[in-house]
């Protein structure tokens, strides 16, 4: 091809950076969307999550009661905790809220992957690979969380900071995806790119 051939995955000139970012986040969870490589692991954790015996638990679980699904409410615990626990990182005299915080955080993790479990054994194959995207990046913010719990604990309150900024940003990954995940379930799909 010649030197002005056409690159599908750069955005069109004349775009501002955001248009770009965008362009590209599309084009990446389009991709996840139809990556087949996961989907025997895939259709196997959710037939074993959709075999348990959870009898009324699993309608409380998916949020039958409140009329949509728990998952998105519990993860604010987690959220509000480590996003609080940034802010009071950077407060003199804070270290001991933010190590409270951060604890609390991790302790609000169980209920809400619970739910998120219980909600992705029910997707079909393009929103649980992103789904599980999402669960992936979940277990490294859970895992950056605690690291800085131990070294906060262990009186390194620097390394806990920057274990925290990191898991924030793992955070901030994951909600995209499990936005992307809620947002095609409720609308069917993501404009094209």
């Amino acid at each position: 091809m010649n030197a002005l051939s056409f690159d599908a995955d750069a955005p069109p000139q004349g775009t501002s950076v955001l248009e770009a970012a965008s362009a590209r986040w599309l084009t990446a969870l389009d991709r996840i969307e139809r990556t087949t490589v996961a989907d025997p692991a895939i259709r196997v954790l959710q037939r074993g999550i959709r075999s348990l015996p959870l009898g009324d638990v699993r309608d409380l679980l998916r949020g039958r009661p409140l009329g949509h699904p728990l998952h998105p409410v519990l993860v604010q615990v987690p959220i509000g905790c480590w996003l609080s626990a940034a802010v009071l990182d950077v407060v003199p005299g804070a270290q001991h809220a933010a190590t409270t915080l951060t604890a609390v955080g991790l302790v609000g993790v169980a209920p809400a992957a619970i739910a998120g479990w219980v909600d992705w054994a029910d997707l079909p194959p393009e929103q649980a690979r992103v789904g599980l995207a999402h669960a992936v990046s979940n277990g490294v913010a859970v895992g950056c969380y605690a690291l800085s719990l131990t070294a906060r604990l262990r009186g390194r309150p620097l390394k806990g900071r920057l274990w925290s900024w990191g898991g924030l940003t793992a955070v901030a990954l994951t909600g995209a995806l499990g936005g992307h995940v809620a947002y095609r379930q409720a609308v069917g799909a993501h404009p094209a790119t």
